[in-house]
């Protein structure tokens, strides 16, 4: 690939060559530790070491020179037969290279420090290890040296060496011109989109032209028996001429203007399409120092593990590929160290010694899939489950509940890891941390899979850009709002007969497990639920650890948008990321999903989640009586809910006093039974505050409760409540004639 390089110093092009070919060497190195007798390797290994040689030269770095020198005259040794390429060797080589990349990257004012006395030092000891390195194969690989800094990855716009170079000329362009220049793309496709609605509208022009063409025909045939003046039915005659020359004329443009609509549509996406591409870079620009690490890791812990690449040519958003570099080094990392075995545990167990580390990129259904899978022992789920309970993370009886999937979720907390002790690789906890951090940064999501005895598998789906986003557009109190397809687990109608009630709240079944069910009109804070038929539209958001359903008022179908970020003046809006343009300019807010979760979660936490009801619902909240029944003992309340319900009454639940309260201040109800002896509230409490608040004193209120005496009754009494029972002594018809007395029947 030849760049533009005329702006380049001859230590830059010395820098960029070094760039270019360390990944020559590498490589080859790489491929002669598994074949050292492979011809092809030794040569462009050999033809590397050379090139990099007369650059040195040229721009005088004698250091450059001795090292790269070395190293060639190695590889002709090794050519000829004189010597063989084993690991030990193969070590020093590779730490030769690690030398070149320092002094390439050294800045040119400082060129100079590698002719002094110190660092010709470290050269010498290079040459010496080098010259002096052992014949055993399984040679320890040597200690790197106090000042010596790990291997610089090689920069990602050095042209590739596996022959993936053409022709093209390139240009050195910024990142904030490519991002502007996508931008306008984005806007294009946007705005292209505007046509057609305009189009729509001028059809219903000429359904209207049609209509009026429609209507002349019958009032000249309506007239055609009466005399009329000759001016009258010249202008007749004139308005029918008219109106079929608009029609005609307005057919016309239209026809035009599907063209143009059709034309402009394929203009922007080719457009976007284009600029896209300038932001795309090959999977391989992103990963090429993964095979020197996965090697140096798998020989550090003792093993011996191979990295299969597939789909290197997979096309990546630079910026996603960015940061893909730590969260893959992490999973691989832990792949090798976690994962893989020793090579005598991969023999006894049937496996061959060589363990295989598969690193995957491909795109599948609009979306960027990166896969990191071993074939090592897997993860042990039962001491997994032991971890999370001795963490305190969960008790012992709800973490033997857990499913496969819940469980190693776990594996994504800060600070948890599986590893006893701490090492230089692992063991810290942070590295999952990381992986999941990053993929919510990007809209994405990572999902592990493990088989005892086969391995372990992470995917991480990525959006293939960060400028668009796929989004499912939905109708929340009359105004439209997007939510990213990626944080979306599923969209459903559900059937209001599958709504049970639980401990007060709306659930139904998802996939075997109970999700909450919540009105986004709540979570929004704006506008009214709309009447709904049978079926509620509900999206299901969230991970294993807090899932729940949002009832919306209907789906206005997928959507791709163009992220515009929100004024930072206004600071961090609640439960909303960024906005977008609809095709027909009007604004979208973008919902942020992660924080849409933690505001129901804070509604239930403080008992002011309301419930979900469509138009059926509400008639028949009409035309039945509410009852509110406030008892923290589960037995009481299911038996005052099953004794109400059976009546015809409407009963809600609430658990305490606190809870009681919350529930009346938010929702309308003909009748409170509350116990008295509960947490947070009693019921002389929330008796008090009732008849004390000017909107709900009139409410009647009963207490229910095991407190038999006098002086409990009076307490009751004088704090408001209308009816005083005993639990001890009421029975059936005895709690239902009392609430016949405050109330009447349940339609009446």
């Amino acid at each position: 690939m030849s760049e533009d390089l005329s702006n380049f110093s001859m230590f830059d092009l010395f820098r960029t060559e070094v760039e270019s070919q360390v990944q020559v060497l590498t490589a080859g190195l790489l491929a002669l530790e598994r074949d050292p007798a492979a011809a092809d390797q030794l040569e462009a290994a050999m033809r590397a070491a050379h090139s990099l040689k007369g650059a040195a030269r040229i721009v005088g770095l004698d250091a450059g020179v001795t090292v790269a020198h070395a190293m060639e005259d190695c590889f002709v040794a090794a050519q000829q037969g004189r010597l063989v390429l084993h690991q030990g060797r193969i070590d020093r080589l590779l730490a030769g290279v690690d030398l070149l990349l320092r002094i390439a990257q050294t800045p040119e004012a400082d060129a100079a420090l590698w002719s002094g006395e110190k660092k010709k030092e470290e050269i010498d000891a290079f040459l010496d290890t080098l010259a002096n390195a052992p014949d055993e194969n399984d040679a320890a690989p040597p200690e790197p040296e106090e000042e010596k800094s790990a291997p610089a990855q090689p920069s990602t716009s050095a042209a590739a060496p596996d022959g993936r170079e053409t022709s093209d000329r390139v240009l050195r362009v910024t990142a904030e011109n490519l991002n502007r220049l996508l931008a306008l793309a984005s806007e294009s496709l946007v705005e292209s989109r505007w046509l057609k609605p305009f189009a729509e509208s001028l059809l219903r022009l000429k359904r209207l032209h049609y209509d009026l063409g429609r209507t002349l025909d019958g009032l000249r045939e309506a007239t055609s028996g009466q005399a009329l003046g000759e001016q009258a039915q010249a202008a007749q005659a004139e308005a029918q001429r008219r109106v079929l020359e608009c029609h005609q004329f307005l057919s016309q443009r239209l026809a035009e203007l599907e063209m143009f609509d059709r034309r402009s549509a394929n203009l922007a996406h080719r457009l976007y399409d284009e600029a896209l591409a300038v932001r795309m870079r090959p999977f391989a620009d992103g990963i090429q120092g993964f095979p020197r690490m996965v090697r140096d890791v798998g020989r550090t812990l003792g093993k011996q593990v191979k990295l299969e690449i597939v789909g290197e040519s997979t096309q990546v958003d630079r910026d996603i590929l960015e940061k893909l570099e730590a969260p893959l080094g992490h999973l691989l990392r832990n792949a090798i160290d976690h994962g893989v075995e020793s090579p005598e545990d991969r023999n006894a167990a049937g496996k061959p010694a060589e363990g295989i580390v598969r690193l995957e990129a491909r795109h599948s259904a609009g979306t960027l899939q990166i896969i990191v899978a071993d074939d090592g022992h897997g993860i042990d789920l039962e001491r997994l489950r032991e971890k999370v309970v001795a963490r305190a993370l969960t008790n012992a009886d709800t973490a033997r509940q857990l499913s496969e999937a819940e469980l190693l979720e776990f594996l994504f907390l800060p600070g948890f890891t599986m590893k006893e002790t701490v090492t230089d690789i692992s063991g810290r906890g942070v590295g999952l941390d990381v992986v999941q951090n990053m993929v919510k940064q990007v809209r994405g999501s990572v999902r592990v899979t493990s088989t005892p005895g086969k391995g372990t598998r992470f995917q991480l789906q990525l959006p293939l850009t960060l400028s668009v986003v796929r989004t499912l557009l939905v109708d929340i109190g009359g105004e439209p709002y997007a939510f990213p397809l990626a944080y979306i687990v599923r969209t459903l109608k559900l059937a209001k007969d599958k709504i049970e009630l639980l401990e007060g709240r709306q659930h139904f079944n998802f996939d075997g497990r109970q999700i909450g069910l919540v009105a986004a009109h709540q979570i929004i804070e704006g506008g009214k639920p709309k009447s709904a038929g049978d079926e509620l539209p509900v999206i299901v958001v969230g991970e294993a650890t807090g899932t729940y359903a949002l009832v919306v008022d209907r789906f206005l179908g997928e959507r791709e948008l163009v992220v515009q970020p929100l004024d930072p003046r206004l600071g961090k809006i609640k439960d909303i990321a960024a906005a977008a343009l609809m095709e027909d300019g009007s604004p979208v807010l973008i919902v942020d999903v992660e924080d849409m979760v933690r505001s129901v979660e804070k509604l239930i936490s403080g008992g002011r989640l309301t419930k979900v009801r469509g138009a059926s619902a509400a008639a028949d909240a009409k035309a039945r009586k509410r009852v509110l029944v406030v008892d923290d003992s589960l037995t009481v309340r299911e038996l005052e809910r099953k004794l109400l319900g059976s009546r015809g009454y409407e009963v809600e639940i609430a658990v305490d006093g606190m809870d009681g309260w919350n529930a009346v201040r938010t929702g309308h109800f003909n009748l409170v039974v509350t116990d008295i002896d509960m947490p947070r509230m009693d019921g002389i409490e929330l008796v008090t505050l009732i008849k004390k608040d000017p909107a709900l004193k009139a409410l009647p209120v009963m207490i229910v409760s095991y407190k038999d005496r006098e002086e409990d009754r009076r307490r009751g009494l004088d704090a408001g409540a209308d009816y005083y029972l005993t639990k001890g002594s009421f029975h059936d018809e005895t709690l239902l004639q009392a609430v016949v007395d405050l109330i009447g029947e349940a339609g009446a």
